[in-house]
C-alpha cells in the first residue's frame, strides 16, 4: 500500500499543509528585498501596449453555471486590487500581494478551482482567468515573469471560443502559488482591469512606446492517443489522449516589421481530461 503524505490524510492535515505554506511565502517576502508595486493611479498612461478581454461565463463540460455567476463576482472585487497598478522600474507585480486571501467576509463566493487535477470549488475560485489574462497581456511587452504555474499538464476543458493558445494559462492559489512579473526596464508600466457585465477586460500600458512588438503562436499542434502504464495487478493496456504543440513568442522589430527572435516558451503534452469529440482527428501512438 502506497505511503499518503501528511497532507493526504484528513481534511485538517491538508489545511495545515497549505497554512504551513502560506506562512513560509509570508516569512519568505518579509525577508527577501523585492519593492512590490503598490502605487494606483487613475489616468492611463499615454502608450497602449496591448489590450484584451475574455468572456467571463463559458460552459466548460459539465461545471455548474452557478459557479461561473459566482466567478463573476469574484473577478468584480479582485480587479478593484489591480486597476490602475503602475509598476515601476525595478518593482515586482504579485497577484497576492495586491488582492489579498479571498474571505467570505470581503465578499467572495464560491467558485470554480482546480484541486488535484480536477474541478472542484473553494471560496474566490475562478480567479485563475484575472492571472491568465494578465500573463497574456505581459507576454506582449518586455516585462520580466519571475513566477509563473501551469495547471500540472492538464487538458481540463474542451474548447469553447478559444482565442489564445492553449498552454498559456496560469495557475493561482493564496499565497504560495502565485503570478509574479518584474519590470527590468527603464520604462514605467501600468495595468488597466475591469468587468464590464459580459467580459473581463484588461490594458497594459507604459509611459514609452516600446521598440517591439510581440506575437505569440502555437504550431505543430496535434492530438495523440498514448499507451498508460499498467495499474497494478492488472495486465490490461489502458490509453489516454494527449494534447501537443509548442507556443512560440515572436519579438518583432517595430520598425521594420521584421522578426528578430522567436523564443520557444512552452512545450504542451496534456493529458486530455474530457470525453474527445468523434470527430476530433488524433495520432496513434
Amino acid at each position: 500500500m502506497e505511503r499518503k503524505l501528511f497532507c493526504e490524510i484528513s481534511p485538517f492535515t491538508y489545511r495545515l499543509s497549505v497554512e504551513k505554506e502560506i506562512l513560509k511565502r509570508h516569512v519568505k517576502d518579509f525577508l527577501s528585498k523585492i519593492r512590490f508595486a503598490r502605487e494606483l493611479h487613475d489616468e492611463p498612461l499615454p502608450v497602449l501596449v496591448y489590450a484584451h478581454k475574455s468572456l467571463i461565463r463559458r460552459r466548460l463540460g459539465n461545471v455548474d453555471m452557478q459557479l461561473q455567476e459566482n466567478k463573476a463576482t469574484n473577478l468584480a472585487l479582485a480587479v478593484t486590487h489591480i486597476n490602475g497598478l503602475l509598476i515601476q522600474p525595478g518593482e515586482t507585480f504579485s497577484v497576492w500581494k495586491r488582492i489579498g486571501r479571498t474571505t467570505k467576509n470581503k465578499g467572495y463566493k464560491e467558485g470554480l478551482t482546480i484541486a488535484r487535477g480536477k474541478p472542484s470549488k473553494g471560496i474566490g475560485g475562478g480567479l485563475c482567468q484575472l492571472s491568465n489574462l494578465i500573463h497574456w497581456l505581459v507576454l506582449h511587452s518586455e516585462l520580466t515573469i519571475t513566477e509563473h504555474h501551469h495547471h500540472d499538464g492538464l487538458d481540463l476543458f474542451p474548447d469553447f471560443g478559444r482565442q489564445i493558445p492553449f498552454g498559456t494559462g496560469t495557475s493561482i492559489s493564496y499565497n504560495y502559488i502565485d503570478y509574479r512579473v518584474k519590470n527590468e526596464t527603464v520604462n514605467t508600466y501600468q495595468l488597466r482591469l475591469w468587468v464590464d457585465g459580459e467580459y473581463l477586460c484588461g490594458e497594459l500600458r507604459a509611459v514609452e512606446r516600446l521598440p517591439h512588438t510581440f506575437h505569440i503562436h502555437v504550431e505543430n499542434e496535434y492530438f495523440s492517443r498514448e499507451k498508460q502504464p499498467a495499474k497494478y495487478g492488472s495486465s490490461a493496456t489502458d490509453t489516454a489522449v494527449y494534447r501537443n504543440g509548442e507556443v512560440y513568442r515572436d519579438i518583432i522589430d517595430r520598425s521594420t516589421g521584421r522578426i528578430i527572435d522567436s523564443q520557444l516558451i512552452r512545450t504542451n503534452h496534456a493529458k486530455v481530461m474530457y470525453d474527445v469529440p468523434p470527430s476530433l482527428p488524433i495520432r496513434e501512438d
